[in-house]
This record gives C-alpha cells, sequence and structure tokens, in this order.
C-alpha cells in the first residue's frame, strides 16, 4: 500500500505530553564563520548526551548510517573541499557488522567551506544533515535535518543583524578561533516538533498507551557486565589454587599461621590480614590500566582492535600454551622475590603484606597466563575496560583470600585437602588447551578488522575441533608432555572429563554443516560472526523467514491468516538488531514462535530508497529547521514516532489483526527469556480473544 493510500486511515493526532519515551539525545547548532578571502565556513555542531553516539561520515558498506553533510543554495555556491570532522573519535571493530566503525561522543562538529557564486548579494545557506544515534542497547531511527542561514558579503553587512562575537565564540572557541558572523540556531526537539506540526498521521486504531493486557514484561537494561567478571576472576582464582605453584603453599601457609603464634586468635587474625593483603595486591595490578585510561581516554577502545594488537594476543597466548604444556616456565626475575622475600623479616603487619606479595610473585609461572587471559578477554570487550579487568582481579584475589582465610579459621579441614601430585599438572596441560582455543579468538578479530575474512567460521570450529580431539586424546593418556608421569595411571576423573570433551566434540561438529537455524549458540560472541561463513547467502533472508516490509501489507496477511502482526522496527544500519536477530531470535524456543505464531512485520526505519516526489514532504520544525520525509525510512519512522511514541530500534510491538495493541511493547536488546515472556503474553491473550 503507497503512501497516498495509508494516509487516507491516519485521523488526527492528539499530541498532548508525546514527548514521554521519545528519545533526541542529540541537539545541533548551526553557525557559518566567515573567512578570507571571500571564503565561509559552514559550521553543524551536534552535542551528544552521555552514553549515546553518531556514527561518522566515514563507514564500510553495510554497516551503520554514516553521517552525512550537504551544503546548497538557491542564489549558487562552490564547495571547497570535502566535510571536515573535528571531535573525539572513536575506532572500534563491530561484530555485529563484521566490520571497523567509527562514531563520534559528546560533541563533534561537522564543517564544510565554500564559496558565494555571487559575491555582491546575500545568500540564504542550507545545510542537511542525515545521522543515526546509537547507544549500546538501542540505535534511534535516522533523522534528517534542514536548517537555513542567510549569508551577506562585506559590502552589504549592513543590511542583516549580527550576533555578537562573544556569544558564538563562547559556543564553539575551542574548535573554531575565525570570527564568526551569523545568527546561531539551536535545535528543537524533533519529536515534539513532529507530534505538533503532523497532523493526520496515527492510525486510528493503534493506541499504544492502552495495550488490551499487560503482562508485566519490561526489558531490563543491558548494563555492563562487571559481576560477570568478578565471577570469570573468581573461577579462574579457584582453578590457579589447583596448579603445582600454588597448591602446595597451602596448607604450608596456613599452617604458619594457625601454628606459628602461640595466640591462636592472633595467628587466625593475621591469616585474615594475609588473605586481605592477597586481595589488595591483585586489585592494585589493575591501577595501571586506570592511569593509562585517564590520561589516554579511548585508548584502550583503539588497542583492542588493532590488527597487531590482537595478532600480538595471539602469538602470546601461544606462548601461555607452551607454557602450561610444560615446554618452559614463565618466570618474574628471582630478584625481585628474593627482595620481597626478605622484606617479610620486618615483622607485623608489613611482614604480612610481602609474604602476600612473595605468594604473588613466585606463582606467576602458573598465575601469569590466567591473569593474561583475564586482560585478553577484558582488552577486547567493549565495556568499560578498566573497571572491567579492576572486577576481574578482584575476582581472583577474593578466592585466594577466602579459601586461606577458611582454612585459618578451620585448619581441620586442611587433612581433607588432596595430596600434591601428578593430577596439578594435568590441571596445566588441560588451562594449555584451553589456552590455544583462546587464541584463535584474538586471531580472528584480526581477521575481521583487516577485512581478509580468511578465518571464516567453518575453519574456526574446525580448528577448535583438532584442538579438542587433541585435550580429549591427552586426557585418555594417548598424548605425553614432559613434566606427565610416564607410568601414571588414568584416573576417573580424567576419564569423565575426557568423556565431556567428546560431546564437546559432537557440538562443534554440527557447525559444520548447513542449517535453517544457526548453530552453536552458546558460542555466539566468540565464533565469526554467521555472516562471515562459507554457506551464508545474501537471499537466504532472516534466519530463513522472509518478513514483510509494509505494516499495512503485513495487517493484511494477518487478517487473512488470523494471527497477531509483530511489528520489528528495525534498521540496516542497527547493530543492536543484528544482536537480536542472531542471539536470540534464533534461539530454538524462540524461533518456531516467530516463524508459526505471528505475522513478521521488518519496517526498516532507515531504508533509503525514495519515495515518489508527490509523497515527498518537508516539515518546517520552526527555528530555521526543518526535517525531510523523502524515503520509505523516514516514512516508517515517522509511523513509529507519531503510533507508538518511540524512535528506538529494535522496538517489538504486537498487533492483532483488527489494527490494535496487544501488550506493552519492548524495546532494544534483550535477553531470550524476556523477548519470550513478550512474545507468549501477547500470542496467549490474543488466543483467549478468538
Amino acid at each position: 500500500m503507497k503512501f497516498k493510500n495509508w494516509l487516507i486511515l491516519m485521523v488526527l493526532f492528539l499530541f498532548q505530553g508525546i514527548t514521554a519515551q521519545i528519545k533526541d539525545p542529540v541537539k545541533f547548532k548551526y553557525n557559518i564563520n566567515t573567512l578570507p578571502n571571500n571564503e565561509y565556513e559552514a559550521v553543524l555542531t551536534a552535542t551528544i548526551e552521555k552514553n549515546w553516539h553518531i556514527y561518522s561520515q566515514d563507514l564500510p558498506e553495510d554497516s551503520g548510517i554514516p553521517t552525512e553533510m550537504k551544503l546548497s543554495s538557491k542564489e549558487g555556491i562552490n564547495l571547497i573541499g570535502k566535510v571536515q570532522e573535528v571531535g573525539k573519535k572513536h575506532d572500534e571493530f563491530s561484530e555485529a557488522f563484521g566490520a571497523q566503525i567509527v562514531y563520534y561522543s559528546d560533541k563533534v562538529l561537522f564543517k564544510q567551506k565554500f564559496k558565494l557564486k555571487d559575491n555582491t548579494k546575500p545568500a540564504n545557506i542550507t545545510a542537511e544533515i542525515t545521522y543515526q544515534t546509537c547507544d549500546d542497547r538501542v540505535c534511534l531511527a535516522p533523522n534528517t535535518l534542514e536548517f537555513e542561514q542567510k549569508v551577506t558579503p562585506a559590502a552589504t553587512a549592513g543590511d542583516i543583524a549580527t550576533t555578537s562575537e562573544e556569544v558564538i565564540t563562547s559556543e564553539v572557541s575551542s574548535e573554531n578561533k575565525d570570527s564568526l558572523r551569523t545568527t546561531e540556531i539551536e535545535e528543537t526537539t524533533i519529536a515534539a516538533s513532529v507530534a505538533a506540526k503532523q497532523e493526520g498521521l496515527k492510525v486510528a486504531s493503534i493506541d499504544f498507551a492502552n495495550p488490551q493486557t499487560d503482562c508485566g514484561v519490561v526489558a531490563k537494561e543491558n548494563t555492563e557486565s562487571f559481576w560477570t567478571y568478578l565471577l570469570l576472576g573468581f573461577f579462574g582464582g579457584l582453578i590457579a589454587l589447583l596448579t603445582p605453584c600454588v597448591f602446595p603453599m597451602i596448607p604450608l601457609t596456613v599452617s604458619f599461621f594457625t601454628k606459628g603464634s602461640k595466640d591462636k586468635a592472633k595467628g587466625k587474625r593475621d591469616a585474615f590480614i594475609y588473605g586481605f593483603f592477597i586481595l589488595l595486591i591483585f586489585v592494585l595490578l589493575s591501577v595501571p590500566f586506570h592511569i593509562i585510561d585517564g590520561i589516554a581516554g579511548n585508548i584502550f577502545n583503539q588497542i583492542s582492535t588493532s590488527v597487531w594488537l590482537n595478532i600480538t594476543f595471539f602469538l602470546i597466548f601461544l606462548f601461555f600454551a607452551g607454557s602450561f604444556f610444560g615446554y618452559y616456565d614463565i618466570t618474574l626475575p628471582s630478584s625481585i622475590a628474593n627482595k620481597s622475600s626478605k622484606a617479610e623479616d620486618a615483622g607485623g603487619i608489613i611482614g604480612i603484606f610481602f609474604m602476600a606479595l612473595t605468594l604473588v610473585i613466585v606463582s606467576f609461572s602458573c598465575t601469569g597466563p590466567i591473569l593474561g587471559s583475564l586482560l585478553g578477554s577484558s582488552l577486547t570487550g567493549s565495556a568499560n575496560i578498566p573497571m572491567l579487568l579492576t572486577y576481574a582481579l578482584a575476582g581472583f584475589g577474593f578466592s585466594w583470600a577466602i579459601v586461606f582465610g577458611l582454612l585459618a579459621l578451620f585448619p581441620q579441614a586442611l587433612q581433607s585437602l588432596p595430596k600434591s601430585g601428578g593430577w596439578m599438572n594435568t590441571v596445566k596441560v588441560v588451562l594449555g588447551f584451553i589456552e590455544l582455543g583462546l587464541a584463535l579468538k584474538f586471531l580472528s578479530k584480526a581477521d575481521l578488522v583487516s577485512k581478509t575474512f580468511f578465518l571464516k567460521r567453518e575453519l574456526f570450529i574446525a580448528i577448535w575441533i583438532l584442538i579438542s580431539i587433541g585435550l580429549v586424546l591427552y586426557l585418555f593418556g594417548k598424548i605425553k608432555f614432559p613434566h606427565d608421569d610416564k607410568n601414571a595411571k588414568i584416573s576417573m576423573t580424567r576419564k569423565i572429563i575426557g568423556v565431556l570433551g567428546i560431546g564437546f566434540i559432537v557440538y562443534l561438529v554440527q557447525g559444520l554443516f548447513p542449517s535453517e537455524r544457526p548453530k552453536l549458540q552458546y558460542l555466539s560472541g566468540i565464533l565469526p560472526p554467521i555472516n562471515v561463513s562459507y554457506l551464508h547467502k545474501e537471499d537466504d533472508g532472516i534466519l530463513g523467514m522472509h518478513p514483510s516490509h509494509d505494516y499495512f501489507e503485513a495487517l493484511e496477511i494477518a487478517k487473512k491468516e488470523n494471527k497477531p502482526v509483530l511489528i520489528d522496527f528495525t534498521g540496516y544500519g542497527c547493530e543492536n538488531c543484528r544482536k537480536m536477530e542472531e542471539f536470540v531470535w534464533s534461539e530454538p524456543d524462540i524461533l518456531p514462535i516467530l516463524q508459526n505464531e505471528i505475522i513478521l512485520a521488518s519496517l526498516y526505519v532507515d531504508d533509503k530508497e525514495a519515495l515518489p516526489e508527490s509523497e515527498q514532504t518537508s516539515i518546517d520544525m520552526g527555528n530555521g529547521q526543518k526535517k525531510k520525509v523523502k524515503t520509505i525510512g523516514d516514512k516508517w519512522s515517522l509511523f513509529q514516532q507519531i503510533n507508538f511514541n518511540n524512535n528506538s530500534q529494535p522496538h517489538y510491538v504486537l498487533i492483532s489483526p483488527d489494527g490494535k495493541v496487544i501488550n506493552t511493547p519492548v524495546s532494544g536488546y534483550m535477553p531470550k527469556e524476556d523477548f519470550k515472556a513478550f512474545l507468549e503474553c501477547g500470542i496467549s491473550y490474543f488466543k483467549k480473544g478468538k
């Protein structure tokens, strides 16, 4: 159904209070600088709210929506050079897009120099900017704004009023030192203005504010997983305790505190202090990363997507694996351990601190590779890297503090600990195989960032299968390493872990074959993206589904099949939308619902296909600002804002065949359980009402 037909179905929109959910995290100001030699510079200054960003004009194809600034004038202008960007640039690899993306946060200026074709007459200079705003959960519909300013050549400058230089310089003096001679325009809230000025844009039956039912399904905020890294560090610390460098020291150290003092209460107190210092030392290891981050700003985001950094980590992890296999040891210089050990003689709390420091130093050959794994994992994450590392190291140290503290409190438990032996070397070798698998992740990241796409998904899986086969052969005694006992019997524990390894191999094998549904969901985010594959084809659709891209068309199908419509407000450049499709939609208990229980309408708010000229329009936003509706994406973006009071993607709405909202819509990337609850709530209510 075309634009002019569905416009007939609209009624006057009552716009009071419309701004509740409409997000507008970017404000623009338009200035024109007067430069020497009859040149001018148009400057659009974007001020961006915290945690939001807009993309650069230089993005790879099939990724985000690049910002585009265009300058024009009816009187005629000559552009000088290209649009320049000035701001804090973030450059990182996007696994969802499989490409390197560049974006700006906080503040960015877009500048375009020009000359008037007729330097004797005033001219109205129009600046048009198209951009998309995203945060970690959602992307907003692309916006196209238009600004207009009057420029008067020096010979006729008296014909117009100018804003004082002091006012303008206070806004952009740090980015632009040229004198400015224009009127400053501030952007009004886009969504509110659209709601107020566009009449006849609401489908009569749609009332987002009064859904037919509400199951209490609300998508949770997807915040940084600090606690996940705390747990990772905690379990990493427990594993490190089982290695030959650390395990034998547990009873020795605990016995020192419980038996080395005539006052048992003091001995236990000193043991707890010892545990606290262990925790403190590991936390202090993260302090330099906070200092670096404070000095160098976005350095971690930059280096984490560096091809050479990821290749370096790949080689380091291979080096760690060799150490775990027993071919060599990774140790700190002995002089460091000797100095720390001598400092223990100071006695009291200072002596206890240096005892803890000595433990950390002498156990480095076993803990170093594990700590390196935590460092590599946090550096290649997308969250607050220094804080992630602090949580991981705190978890690592906390596990040690708990073990030493509890054993000091209950020393009789020492008798139940297993004796030191060859099993500890087995733990190290198993960790070596894990290091090999993790190393491949860094090589894959380098491959994706460099766009060589050599290490495709199936090749990655095949290498992991080979590593897993090696692990299984080792566990069953078919492969030996330097420190293994040649005549050792294979314990039942090794056999059980070996059987689990075989199960993991079987799990991996299924990822080598084509399937209607993506496989290996538990490894999402570790494996290369599903589009970096020997099996991927452009016409495969979304998980084998071919949704409608027109709401009214989907509604007609829903009436015939008597099913609800799931409106999926999405975008080609929406990273969070791709994450939902790959990591949530593809789940085995979600995909059948999408395939069989609903009619899917995926409305792309960034579809650049132009509407017929007769259907294109321009909305006067006031204050010299206009919003153009030129594309199919513009159409569905306004449709979302006006009917559902929302402009974020992904945004999901369940609609009955008669066009009524069934339950409360949800937005953003969310856990599978929340999305499933949202679907089941609406579908269940719809079926009861049939």
